[in-house]
């Protein structure tokens, strides 16, 4: 009898995991399939709004950077701040990063690329520190960056996504 009660309980417990991971699964394919969620481009617009605002009183500088969401940066990169030789400026989103952390993409990781384009914007190529040197710094952090740090902090993401401390 207990040997069947075990049965029964290993097999609804077998069953609901495997349910489990097929919506994690689906989940993940949907996100990658499908163009970034709304909320996100609500949230990417008005903190772009802020940074603009921000770059005007704070450098005097009145210009776009357009915002690309990309599917093929590596896994690695959470963002990057492109500079053409036509001197055009872009900044590149790790839109796989957004499934992981959207406030960190949105409220570190766009200050900190926004700083870099306002930095080439003003004519600063500077390799020191590959770019993070301290006037970068000082600009980002005018620019409300919550972490103005030169690598990403694993534990910041580890952190939301916990939700332990939101």
């Amino acid at each position: 009898m207990f040997f069947k009660k075990l049965q029964k309980t290993f097999f609804f417990i077998t069953i609901g995991a495997l349910a489990l991971l097929v919506l994690l699964w689906y989940e993940d394919y949907s996100f990658d399939k499908k163009p970034l969620d709304d909320k996100y481009k609500t949230q990417l617009t008005l903190k772009l709004k802020e940074l603009r605002y921000l770059a005007k009183i704070n450098f005097n500088i009145v210009r776009e950077f357009p915002i690309i969401i990309s599917e093929e940066m590596t896994a690695n990169r959470f963002g990057m701040a492109v500079y053409e030789r036509d001197g055009s400026i872009e900044i590149y989103l790790n839109k796989k990063r957004f499934k992981e952390s959207s406030n960190y993409m949105i409220n570190d990781v766009l200050p900190h690329e926004y700083a870099h384009a306002i930095m080439f914007h003003i004519s600063d190529f500077s390799n020191k520190n590959s770019g993070h040197t301290k006037k970068w710094q000082r600009i980002c952090k005018k620019l409300n960056g919550l972490r103005c740090e030169r690598f990403v902090n694993h534990n910041d993401i580890l952190m939301e996504k916990t939700k332990l401390f939101n």
